[in-house]
């Protein structure tokens, strides 16, 4: 059972999330600043994928390969991650490259069929997240790399 006083204090912490959330929610930071001027809301529009690959050559192989086909904006490569996992009943310890891609949620199925098509690994990693906020001058940056007429 809870102590009351810790349970109290839950309390408080959890009123003072709420307000800061109320704060944030309203398009103000921690200061209370306006921050709609430097960022804007995209509501999904674009997306971040996650795709790790055996190497760095493999990941500027796929990544030319995306932004090529206009199927990403851009993509940054982060040589020697260590991933941990199961896979086929055995513990697994691969220095991998990882690949933050940048690209049209529309896109995202595409994306991962290519990946999927041009990928050494049996089963690869495609993880996409959508991207609600950012500057809007890159976000408008990945609209006119992938789906605009410049760049």
């Amino acid at each position: 059972m809870l102590d009351r006083r810790l349970c109290c204090t839950l309390l408080i912490m959890l009123s003072s999330v709420s307000a800061a959330v109320g704060t944030i929610d309203k398009g103000k930071d921690c200061a209370g600043s306006d921050v709609r001027d430097l960022t804007t809301t995209c509501s999904g529009e674009f997306s971040i994928s996650y795709v790790t690959t055996p190497s760095h050559e493999v990941a500027e192989k796929l990544a030319t390969s995306l932004v090529e086909a206009r199927l990403a904006a851009c993509i940054n490569i982060i040589p020697k991650v260590t991933s941990i996992y199961r896979w086929q009943g055995k513990i697994n310890k691969d220095s991998e490259a990882l690949m933050m891609i940048k690209s049209p949620t529309k896109s995202v199925r595409d994306l991962t069929e290519f990946v999927k098509a041009n990928h050494p690994y049996e089963v690869c990693e495609v993880i996409s997240l959508p991207i609600e906020t950012g500057n809007k001058e890159y976000l408008q940056f990945l609209h006119d790399a992938t789906v605009g007429n410049k760049h």
